[in-house]
């Protein structure tokens, strides 16, 4: 009987131990979330932060995504006005251009270096100008008349205005 007594006693202490672990393994699945959430945080709001800019005399007030994508690809080479659009962009591998590329205009980096490569080797059009910094891009859309690139929020000035994507 005495056995059996132990046994008994054991058991709510086996279930008290199983309860322990399954609360620590919750709570530690719970930190384990919190920190993956936490730091995928920025490269979800990255998209947020990246945004088209344009030259401060530019007509449009916003562009629509396939225009957007037109413009960066080459094949709208003018805005409404007629005034000649004059595109910026980033290193192929630089992570705003990657970013913006996605994020903006839908589609992939080397979708887009497809479409210059294809209208420079057709002899129809030409590739973008390429500046090395945000800070240049930026400099650059402020300087150039129909001008239009992309830059973080951080990186934009009162020189530029920021043309919203619908």
């Amino acid at each position: 009987m005495g056995a059996a007594r132990i046994r008994s006693d054991s058991i709510p202490l086996e279930k008290a131990v199983a309860n322990a672990q399954t609360a620590e393994a919750r709570m530690l699945a719970t930190i384990l979330l919190g920190t993956i959430l936490v730091l995928l945080m920025p490269a979800a709001s990255a998209s947020e932060d990246v945004l088209l800019v344009g030259h401060a005399d530019l007509p449009a007030e916003a562009l629509a995504a396939h225009s957007a994508r037109a413009i960066f690809a080459m094949r709208q080479r003018s805005w409404p006005d007629g005034q000649a659009a004059r595109v910026f962009v980033l290193p192929d591998d630089h992570p705003v251009h990657v970013e913006f590329t996605k994020a903006v205009l839908g589609v992939f980096p080397h979708q887009l270096r497809l479409a210059w490569d294809r209208q420079i080797f057709s002899g129809s059009g030409q590739a973008p100008q390429r500046v090395n910094s945000e800070s240049e891009m930026v400099e650059r859309v402020a300087s150039t008349p129909g001008a239009v690139g992309y830059a973080t929020r951080g990186a934009i000035n009162a020189r530029v205005r920021i043309i919203p994507v619908e």
